[in-house]
């Protein structure tokens, strides 16, 4: 695999990033200084660079690193899809030195259950011991309600 995994806020193209997780059905429309806050307030963020130097993938985490993980915002250029290169940007996620002591990491997909499989994540197992609290996504000023 020609492709190169690096870390760090400043190593983002939040142009791209952003261009790819508007479409995603996640977060359907997010604006770029969006994107950026929750990258900035990540404990880690990778990105996927093609030999070209053109970010084509991306994720970050959430995490104490200590216990716990939650990884999101994992997208892979459409053009770079069912190459590989999801499930190996999760192995350099699991493998990061910063997450060394994590013991739990958690994701949500509705649709990518395979790719998650493949790297070690399983259903929960004890999903009635989880809660959350829900609320609307607030209205962005000037990015409309669904943004």
């Amino acid at each position: 695999m020609n492709y190169n995994f690096r870390s760090g806020y400043e190593n983002m193209d939040f142009d791209k990033v952003s261009g790819m997780l508007t479409n995603a059905y996640w977060c359907k429309g997010i604006c770029k200084p969006e994107v950026m806050k929750g990258a900035g307030n990540s404990s880690l963020v990778v990105g996927v660079f093609s030999p070209e130097n053109e970010q084509i993938g991306y994720a970050r985490v959430i995490s104490d690193k200590t216990r716990f993980a939650y990884i999101l915002d994992v997208i892979i250029d459409d053009r770079f899809r069912r190459q590989g290169i999801g499930q190996h940007l999760m192995m350099y996620i699991l493998q990061h030195e910063d997450l060394k002591e994590v013991y739990q990491f958690l994701l949500r997909t509705s649709d990518a259950h395979g790719v998650y499989s493949k790297v070690g994540f399983q259903p929960v197992s004890r999903p009635a011991d989880w809660m959350e609290i829900r609320h609307s996504r607030p209205e962005r000023k000037g990015h409309g309600k669904n943004s």
